[in-house]
């Protein structure tokens, strides 16, 4: 009972963090149950099919407080749900002892992207009436350049229990000129139908019976509780800090795992 409380309070202060910065759940949460000695398919697996729940409501509660981009969702989500089935099939079918090390280091480069990215995070200037009038057009983000977003990230989700936040909302930052909570919005609710069927696809391949359903249970609750308070707060919380916490949390567990498989 206790681990389960700890491993609730992991999937809330996860869900927290994702919803607040658009990326951190599944790394964050993968990161923990690799380096507690879940192999990587497992631990996928489980963060998967958590975040079924959790993003439904993150997902939501964005969609509820006009943080989407509805526009972007087919081109992310359609190519996503491919690669992503493709990814949890190819991890499913490599030993996870022999894939471990190669997930841990991936999750090692997340954490260190997440890092980057809230170090170099700027805090925009106030905006005058004048300089609304005279700014030029947003630049829209080309259909292609989503389609190749979408595949890319889900495919990286899948084989490394978590990658689409840190790949998908840092992709849409920088490739166009939109509000951050609406590319963390769209990002968290495209994410509920890329988690669908990655975890369909765990579900086939791996077993009912070989889930880890106490985990789960566990992960999804600390998550949906957290979902809407990091909705909410997501164009209120300053998160430059947080992010920095959680990008060298995520470096430091990674590296715990890498060093206890070399040595």
């Amino acid at each position: 009972m206790q681990n389960l409380l700890v491993i609730g309070i992991i999937g809330l202060f996860a869900q927290f963090i994702d919803g607040t910065l658009g990326m951190g759940y599944g790394v964050f949460s993968s990161s923990w149950l690799i380096a507690a000695g879940l192999y990587p398919a497992i631990a996928s697996a489980t963060v998967h099919t958590a975040e079924v729940f959790t993003t439904l409501v993150s997902g939501g509660s964005h969609l509820f407080f006009g943080n989407v981009k509805k526009e972007w969702l087919l081109p992310l989500v359609i190519p996503g749900v491919i690669s992503g089935v493709a990814g949890a099939y190819f991890l499913t079918s490599i030993p996870g002892a022999t894939i471990k090390p190669y997930i841990a280091g991936f999750l090692l480069i997340l954490g260190i992207l997440v890092l980057y990215r809230s170090i170099s995070r700027k805090i925009p200037p106030p905006t005058t009436d004048s300089a609304k009038t005279n700014s030029s057009p947003p630049r829209p983000i080309s259909r292609l350049k989503l389609l190749l977003l979408g595949f890319t990230a889900a495919f990286l989700d899948a084989v490394g229990g978590g990658g689409w936040g840190p790949i998908a909302t840092p992709g849409l930052i920088l490739s166009g000129n939109t509000e951050p909570r609406k590319v963390v919005g769209t990002v968290n609710l495209a994410e509920f139908f890329i988690t669908i069927a990655i975890s369909i696809t765990f579900i086939v391949t791996l077993g009912w019976e070989n889930f880890e359903w106490d985990l789960v249970i566990a992960l999804l609750i600390g998550g949906i509780i957290a979902a809407p308070i990091a909705a909410y707060l997501c164009k209120r919380m300053p998160t430059k800090l947080l992010g920095i916490l959680i990008g060298l949390v995520l470096i430091g567990l990674n590296l715990r795992t890498i060093l206890t498989l070399l040595l």
